[in-house]
C-alpha cells in the first residue's frame, strides 16, 4: 500500500511514478521562479547602483555576473544610459570595461551619448565618443519634453528667503534621486522642505520639474491636499516648502498597525477620495500618477485626518472633453500600485489614480501590500497580465466589490472619485 506522495518501487524499473514526476515538475518550476525573481532583483540592483554613482557596488555585481552589464529596465534603458545621463564617469568606465554596448538604444531610440548630450554632461560626451558612441533619438526624450522650463508666476507672495529657514534641529524625512525632504522650521512653524541637490540645481530638466511642481502646488487649496507654503527659486539649493504633517505616511502606519478595521479603512478612504475628487475636477484635471501609501500623509499621531501629497509626477491637463485620453509616457509612478495601461505604455486617463486607490484600499483592509511576496516590478507585470490580489478578509462584501470595480482592467469601467465618495458614504 502506498502512502501519500509515495509508491512501491518496481524492481528493475527506472521509471518515476506520476506523483513523483508531478512533484519534480513543481519543484523545478518553483526553482525556476526563484531564479527568475533573483534575476529581476539583481537587474534592479545594478540599475540602482548605477543611478547612485556607486562604482564599487557596480563592479562587484559585474564580477559576480558579467551579463548584468546588459541589464535593461522597463524602458529598455541600460546601466550605461543611467550613468551617462547623470554624468557618473567612474561608473561608466567600469561598465564599458565590462563590455557595455555604447550604442544600446532605449525605447525612444536614445543611446547613452544622446542622454549625455541632452543633460550637457561634457566629460561624459567625450568619454562615450572615445568608445565609438553615436547619437540617435531625441536628446533627453525619456523625459516628457518641454522646450523651456515654464515661467514662474509672480513670486512676491510665496518666494521665501532661505535665511528664514532654520535647519538647526532638522532631520531627513525622505530621500529621492534629485534631493531630500527635511523637517525644518520657518518663522517658528515646523515645515517640510524638499531640497534639490546643489549639484542638480543647474540641470535644465530638474529645474523644469521643480518649476512644474511649484506651478501646480500653488494652485491647490483643499483640506485633503498637503498645503504649499512657498519656495526658494532665486538661490541655491532650490527648495519647495509645504506644511509638515506629524503623523508620518500611511505606508509606515500600515507597517506598524497591519490591517485596519473596516470603519477606519472607510474613513481613510474617504479622505483620500475627497482629495482626489478635488484634483480630478474639470476643466483642469490633475492626474497624480503616483498615488501610493507613502504619498498619503497623516495629519497627526491620532490618525484622524489624511492628506494626499507629493505632486512631483502629477500632470495638469486642460480637459477639452471629459473622456479625453492623454498621450503620456508609461513609466510614471510606482510599480506596485501602477495601473496596467501605464505599465504597458498605453494611452491612459485620470482613472489610473482610481486603480492606485483600489490597491491602497486593498492594503488597508488586508494589512499588507498587494502581491507582497513579489518584487514590485514582478507584481506590476502580473497585474498587467490580468491578475489581482486575493482578498482573505471576510465580512466586507461592499468594500471588496468597490475595490474590484476600481481595479477593473478596462479603465472606462472604473468609477470616478465622486462616485467612489457616494459609495463609501453609503457603506
Amino acid at each position: 500500500m502506498s502512502g501519500e506522495g509515495g509508491t512501491s518501487e518496481s524492481s528493475g524499473s527506472g521509471t518515476s511514478s506520476p506523483a513523483a514526476t508531478s512533484k519534480g515538475g513543481a519543484a523545478a518550476e518553483k526553482k525556476q521562479k526563484q531564479k527568475q525573481k533573483a534575476r529581476v532583483s539583481r537587474t534592479s540592483l545594478i540599475l540602482w547602483h548605477a543611478h547612485q554613482n556607486d562604482a564599487v557596488a557596480v563592479r562587484k555585481l559585474l564580477e559576480e555576473e558579467r551579463s548584468l552589464v546588459h541589464a535593461r529596465d522597463y524602458d529598455n534603458r541600460t546601466p550605461l544610459h543611467v550613468a551617462s545621463l547623470h554624468g557618473w564617469i567612474d561608473v561608466s568606465k567600469c561598465l564599458l570595461e565590462f563590455g557595455a554596448d555604447v550604442n544600446a538604444q532605449d525605447r525612444w531610440k536614445n543611446t547613452p551619448l544622446a542622454d549625455a548630450e541632452g543633460a550637457k554632461k561634457h566629460i561624459m560626451i567625450e568619454l562615450l565618443r572615445s568608445y565609438g558612441g553615436l547619437s540617435y533619438g531625441q536628446n533627453g526624450s525619456h523625459f516628457e519634453p518641454k522646450p523651456v522650463p515654464p515661467p514662474l508666476p509672480k513670486k512676491c507672495d510665496w518666494e521665501i528667503d532661505p535665511l528664514e529657514l532654520d535647519f538647526s534641529n532638522s532631520n531627513i524625512i525622505g530621500k529621492g534621486s534629485f534631493g531630500e525632504i527635511v523637517q525644518a522650521c520657518w518663522r517658528g512653524t515646523p515645515v517640510a522642505v524638499k531640497r534639490i541637490l546643489p549639484s542638480l540645481s543647474d540641470d535644465r530638466l530638474v529645474i523644469q520639474d521643480f518649476r512644474h511642481e511649484v506651478n501646480l502646488l500653488m494652485k491647490l487649496r483643499h483640506p485633503n491636499i498637503v498645503q504649499f507654503l512657498g519656495a526658494v527659486t532665486e538661490k541655491k539649493p532650490l527648495m519647495l516648502i509645504t506644511e509638515y504633517l506629524r503623523g508620518g505616511d500611511l505606508h509606515q502606519y500600515l507597517k506598524e498597525k497591519g490591517s485596519l478595521n473596516p470603519s477606519t479603512a472607510i474613513n481613510f478612504a474617504l479622505d483620500i477620495a475627497r482629495g482626489m475628487a478635488y484634483l480630478h475636477n474639470e476643466p483642469n484635471v490633475i492626474i497624480h500618477r503616483d498615488l501610493k501609501p507613502r504619498n498619503v500623509l497623516l495629519v497627526n499621531s491620532n490618525a484622524d485626518h489624511l492628506k494626499v501629497g507629493d505632486f512631483g509626477l502629477s500632470k495638469l491637463i486642460r480637459v477639452q472633453n471629459s473622456h479625453d485620453v492623454y498621450r503620456m509616457t508609461g513609466e510614471t509612478g510606482s510599480y506596485r500600485y501602477m495601473a496596467p495601461e501605464v505599465f504597458k505604455h498605453r494611452k491612459y486617463d485620470k482613472k489610473v489614480d482610481v486603480f492606485s486607490f483600489a490597491m491602497i484600499l486593498y492594503e488597508m483592509l488586508e494589512g499588507e501590500p498587494p502581491f507582497a511576496n513579489y518584487e514590485a516590478y514582478e507584481a506590476a507585470k502580473y497585474v498587467a497580465e490580468g491578475q489581482r490580489p486575493v482578498f482573505r478578509v471576510k465580512n466586507i462584501p461592499e468594500l471588496k466589490e468597490l475595490t474590484e470595480q476600481c481595479w477593473d482592467h478596462n479603465m472606462s469601467q472604473r468609477p470616478s472619485f465622486l462616485e467612489i465618495l457616494k459609495r463609501l458614504e453609503k457603506i
